[in-house]
């Protein structure tokens, strides 16, 4: 079973992106496809390898997203870590 879901929350272990959270929108074999509503938007996804990212215990629907609700999920996600 694949702990990889679409819907997922995950922070950025390694390139440049370093620490940023995306939302995955897809998964296959090898990779994830992120997005985060702002430069990586549903139409431009982010490929990066599954050893590349952590697992945020966070799971959303997203099915029927949109840029702006990926970038309000991701907001709040940052409200929260701040608490």
């Amino acid at each position: 079973m694949d702990r990889y879901k679409a819907g997922m929350l995950v922070r950025s272990k390694a390139g440049h992106d370093t620490g940023r959270v995306y939302v995955i929108i897809d998964v296959d074999d090898a990779y994830v496809y992120l997005a985060d509503g702002r430069i990586r938007t549903l139409d431009k996804l982010k490929k990066k390898k599954k050893k590349h990212v952590q697992l945020i215990c966070r799971e959303y629907a997203v099915e029927e997203a949109t840029d702006v609700s990926i970038r309000h999920l991701l907001k709040e996600q940052r409200k929260e870590e701040e608490k």
